[in-house]
């Protein structure tokens, strides 16, 4: 506790100090206070990486895929604009539909591979529900960002283009050739997101 008190006094702002009854060191001249207060803030700069853009809502899009009921994959999807989020998706059953989860997989099902046959399932993809969710609430996203964990599919890709979407920030791949080569014409800027040392660290 002593050695607590002693870092706490250190670092304290000398106003601070004389709130609590602390008497200040005459001998101590100001240059060194400024220069012992201005340590915590030096060390902050130092040890703390803020994540950029991309890996702030790339994040997010993790988060939002834990809310996914598909039984095949969990999948986020977050539509950015000027770096604010304009609507978010995950992978599903619609709306007061029974989930996947409490009745199973149709694909499984069926033996259908992932990739293939996309009507033939209970669920709507994130991306998908990310752009139902704007226009729902009737939120422009054209020259909107999509974040999302995986590639679109060729249906989700077809409804970016639609929906105006600028660019694709996705982190896995999906098995959709059609899906690139349609993305590829559309002039969509594609990036794949490669998690910094930090944010591999943090996981």
């Amino acid at each position: 506790m002593a050695s607590q008190k002693v870092h706490l006094l250190r670092y304290a702002k000398p106003s601070s100090l004389r709130r609590t009854g602390v008497r200040l060191i005459p001998q101590v001249s100001q240059a060194l206070h400024l220069e012992l207060f201005a340590v915590p803030s030096k060390f902050w700069r130092e040890t703390v990486s803020r994540p950029t853009w991309d890996e702030y809502f790339m994040e997010i899009t993790h988060l939002v895929a834990k809310r996914s009921t598909c039984l095949r994959r969990q999948v986020g999807a977050v539509l950015v604009k000027d770096r604010n989020i304009l609507a978010t998706g995950y992978n599903g059953s619609p709306s007061g539909v029974a989930h996947c989860l409490d009745v199973g997989c149709l694909r499984e099902k069926l033996g259908i591979p992932s990739g293939e046959r996309h009507e033939l399932c209970r669920g709507l993809h994130a991306e998908q529900n990310a752009i139902i969710q704007a226009a729902k609430h009737g939120t422009n996203i054209d020259g909107a960002t999509l974040y999302c964990t995986t590639m679109p599919c060729i249906i989700c890709s077809k409804m970016t283009i639609n929906a105006g979407i600028k660019r694709i920030v996705y982190e896995s791949g999906y098995s959709d050739t059609l899906a690139a080569e349609m993305i590829a014409e559309s002039n969509i800027v594609v990036d794949l997101f490669v998690p910094s040392k930090q944010t591999e660290d943090q996981t």
